[in-house]
């Protein structure tokens, strides 16, 4: 009788935790999980332990009108696809360019922002003015930007890769690198920042921001597309704009 009652218990308790389980696993279902790079002002970067930006500020947005709650996990920004792949995170918002390679693998929302590549320089440089004078020179860029994908393609170019927007700053400052190659709204805040940088804008080709999402994400992605248009419409992007670019 006791084997008994014992046993009776624990199948009771096995259906309150399935139960509990279950619940649980409804409540998280609204949960979403935005991976971006905190390198990369004023779209993403730090203030103290908090990761604030325009791209936040406007997933946040997002995540209002498609009744989700998210998460912002920070991670370095080659690993970002990765981590959407492997289910770590429900969709990228990190000044990602949506190039051709990157859709056919992941899907991009609607862009969000058109950007292009700039060339931060020390402010005493007159050699570099433009990408033709990189021949023979250390560029520096981190690893999986649009500057790294740009500089890579380049012949007799020495391309120093980086983990972080910082690091690339860094080694500019101390000279182990000539230039560097970086978006422009970032580049720009570092040399405002910076007395001792100086600022080259090029005539590279204009590129979409865009939000990344898995290929079997379709209701999601129409979510935030939805989304996307509403915060147009109703002038929530343009007070975004006004907040963190100057006119």
């Amino acid at each position: 009788m006791l084997k008994n009652n014992i046993f009776k218990i624990i199948i009771a308790l096995s259906i309150i935790l399935t139960v509990f389980i279950g619940c649980q696993k409804k409540e998280d279902k609204n949960k979403l999980y935005v991976g971006t790079n905190a390198e990369f002002e004023p779209f993403e970067y730090r203030e103290g332990d908090n990761i604030v930006g325009f791209d936040i500020d406007l997933i946040n947005e997002i995540a209002k009108l498609i009744g989700a709650e998210i998460e912002v996990v920070d991670m370095q920004f080659d690993g970002l696809l990765p981590a959407l792949e492997a289910k770590k995170i429900d969709l990228i918002i990190a000044g990602m360019t949506a190039t051709e390679e990157r859709k056919q693998f992941v899907n991009f929302s609607e862009p969000y922002y058109n950007s292009k590549q700039s060339i931060v320089v020390l402010s005493n440089n007159t050699d570099i003015t433009t990408f033709d004078n990189f021949a023979g020179k250390k560029v520096g860029v981190v690893l999986g930007y649009t500057g790294d994908i740009l500089v890579s393609e380049m012949t007799n170019v020495e391309v120093q890769k980086f983990n972080a927007t910082s690091e690339t700053i860094l080694a500019l400052k101390s000279q182990k690198v000539d230039a560097v190659v970086l978006d422009y709204e970032p580049a720009k805040n570092y040399v405002a920042q910076n007395k001792e940088l100086k600022l080259i804008e090029t005539d590279s080709a204009t590129e979409e921001y865009s939000i990344a999402m898995r290929k079997d994400d379709t209701e999601l992605l129409t979510k935030v597309n939805d989304a996307l248009k509403t915060i147009n419409e109703n002038g929530t992007y343009e007070t975004l704009l006004s907040k963190y670019f100057e006119n």
